[in-house]
């Protein structure tokens, strides 16, 4: 069986992280294992909980949770990236983490894994 990784670098609303996530699902259909999506740079903001756009917009977001509820994908967020943008999975003083829970915090090495463990990495 093949096998992918994606990096994401672009925010929900880009053109391009609607393109990733039909690459995604064309490719499981194809019965291609995504091993996981590694999300860095503006691309972060993807997990963010608290992401609220339009409802007459894609929802690109909710799109990739809904990705790894169905396919059980491994999310993962660069942990440098998500903190130079605010967000967290801390929980500290009655805050709430700023991560949606179906995605990790991540650092490079796990996207050095993911390479390793795909026979191509796509990059968008």
């Amino acid at each position: 069986m093949k096998k992918l990784a994606f990096v994401i670098t672009t925010p929900p609303n880009s053109n391009l992280t609607a393109t990733a996530i039909n690459m995604v699902i064309a490719a499981l259909k194809s019965d291609i294992n995504v091993v996981g999506v590694f999300f860095y740079q503006d691309g972060v903001l993807n997990g963010s909980q608290h992401l609220a756009l339009p409802n007459d917009e894609y929802q690109a977001h909710r799109q990739w949770q809904q990705l790894h509820s169905d396919y059980d994908i491994p999310l993962h967020l660069c942990a440098t990236a998500a903190e130079k943008r605010g967000l967290s999975d801390d929980i500290n003083d009655g805050q709430t983490a700023t991560i949606h829970q179906a995605f990790t915090l991540s650092g490079l090495g796990e996207l050095v894994e993911l390479n390793v463990n795909a026979d191509r990495l796509i990059q968008l």
